[in-house]
């Protein structure tokens, strides 16, 4: 179970690096926010919604830190800074990178805390579906920054 924690840290690392690179790839910071087509999430909206998720399952749950989701938020803001978003990337990766490691590796074999399907599932499953989820959107984000350009 150390490794599966230690492999996690080395991913949410890597792509919450690659996030940040991500957004301060973008040529403006109106093109962080453009709608286009059948894209209704722009990258910023991405980007918060991606640190907004591993705050509240990774940092709230697992770390018992104070943050409170607004997911709302998340999808309904608009043009915010290349900094501001950096620094909640940078925020996000502190506290993922804190929780995995004070988190005990037999954790990982309990129930996660929170259920968030209709099916319970290990906290060991639950954060190998967060890191693909992060995955996934920022995907997305390279993808709309490079159909912009």
């Amino acid at each position: 179970m150390i490794i599966i924690l230690e492999t996690l840290l080395k991913l949410f690392d890597r792509d919450l690096q690659r996030l940040e690179e991500e957004i301060n790839l973008y040529p403006s910071e109106e093109a962080i926010w453009k709608v286009s087509g059948d894209i209704k999430n722009p990258a910023g909206n991405l980007c918060l919604h991606i640190c907004g998720n591993l705050q509240h399952y990774i940092g709230a749950n697992l770390g018992r830190t104070s943050y409170v989701r607004n997911r709302d938020y998340e999808f309904a803001a608009k043009d915010i800074s290349k900094a501001a978003l950096s620094a909640e990337v940078q925020k996000t990766k502190q506290v993922v990178r804190e929780t995995l490691e004070t988190l005990k590796p037999s954790s990982l074999e309990a129930e996660y805390p929170e259920k968030v399907f209709e099916y319970s599932m290990t906290t060991a499953y639950f954060l190998i579906h967060l890191s693909s989820h992060l995955g996934y959107h920022l995907g997305q984000i390279n993808y709309h920054r490079r159909i912009l350009q």
